[in-house]
């Protein structure tokens, strides 16, 4: 087989792999954001491996423009996708089409009119440090997201396929870089498409070993809960529950700022490990920091509805229950109860006319 044989070989298993992750996840979770991201990241790279070399001269095919555009906006896609796999209450907003338009339409004006014009290494170097600066905001929100995911094969396989793309992401994009505005010949082009077949045929893989319903949970309402925990019969698990309570109850841990399942686990005089599937399997709860806000909340409903607590302005109760500010408190509140704190107040005065009610 020659070598450009072996190059399209490589390109078109990487594409059908692809489509077919793509068409999966659209078909089984379609309603699911992350799933959703993951297949337009998915086709977002199937584009990649149609149209990219290593070494960009300042000719570049009419047909690859395209192509190589929405390969450069796959990286804000994939950013958006590394978010909503690890933040089960994120949101895409209008921005976020925005950053990735931007994106998008530089590296089809660079394709079209900037190396044409003579500089292909200026365009390809720019091109290739957003690139760089989006893994980086990908790499820092996994990092910071992933110690509140209590799945543990689910941490596991998002860590790994974000950790794989980002890796190659970045390394293609540095060796753009360092070449730009240069023909390095087939055999680079060779090696890159079969790296990439590797690299997609292991994430494949990878999500294929875990429940799609533990990487992709199917409520967007409330995806962070089990519906039915599992029933508790060990003593020792019973014990180590009954304490945690206490300091959810009583010492009402979840106030304190910045509190981490490590610390929570030093409390308990447990392997950090053991907490989290404690809290997972026992307590059915999928992510750390729902867990932490359902007991904030709690507090919030009684403070809300209490008479004597009228007054207070709903921020000062968001503050004292632990939230750091109000918007992340008015989210998740009207995610548990279906209202705004201030409507909750509102319908709990409603029994007691007369009451003035703060917001």
């Amino acid at each position: 087989m020659t070598l450009a044989a072996t190059e399209l070989a490589f390109r078109a298993a990487s594409v059908a792999l692809l489509l077919v992750l793509a068409a999966s996840l659209l078909s089984g979770f379609r309603h699911v954001l992350a799933a959703r991201l993951g297949a337009a990241f998915a086709l977002g790279s199937a584009a990649h491996a149609a149209s990219y070399s290593v070494g960009v001269t300042s000719l570049i095919p009419a047909w690859h423009a395209p192509l190589i555009a929405l390969s450069t906006g796959n990286i804000v896609v994939f950013w958006l996708f590394t978010r909503a796999l690890f933040d089960d209450e994120f949101r895409l907003r209008g921005w976020h089409g925005l950053v990735w338009a931007l994106v998008t339409a530089f590296s089809f004006a660079g394709c079209v009119w900037i190396a044409p014009g003579g500089h292909a290494r200026f365009s390809v170097t720019i091109v290739n440090l957003i690139v760089l600066g989006f893994i980086a905001l990908a790499i820092g929100q996994t990092v910071a997201s992933w110690p509140a995911d209590l799945v543990e094969r689910r941490r596991r396989v998002r860590v790994f396929i974000v950790c794989t793309a980002a890796l190659y992401g970045g390394l293609n994009a540095a060796l753009q870089i360092v070449v730009a505005g240069s023909d390095v010949g087939a055999v680079a082009d060779a090696i890159n498409t079969g790296v990439l077949a590797g690299v997609v045929a292991a994430i494949a893989c990878a999500m294929m070993r875990v429940d799609g319903a533990d990487l992709f949970p199917a409520s967007a309402a409330a995806p962070a809960v089990l519906a039915r925990p599992a029933p508790v019969d060990e003593s020792a698990d019973q014990r180590l529950i009954d304490a945690l309570m206490r300091l959810m109850a009583d010492e009402r841990i979840y106030r304190q700022e910045n509190i981490t399942i490590g610390v929570l686990a030093g409390r308990l005089k447990i392997p950090e490990y053991r907490l989290r599937r404690l809290i997972n399997q026992r307590l059915g709860y999928r992510n750390f920091n729902v867990f932490l806000n359902n007991h904030r909340i709690e507090e919030a409903k009684a403070a809300l509805a209490d008479p004597a607590q009228a007054e207070v302005p709903v921020i000062t109760i968001a503050m004292d229950a632990g939230f750091q500010s109000l918007g992340p408190f008015n989210r998740a509140f009207k995610a548990v109860t279906g209202v705004t704190p201030t409507e909750y107040r509102r319908l709990k005065a409603a029994v007691a006319p007369g009451i003035p009610v703060a917001t």
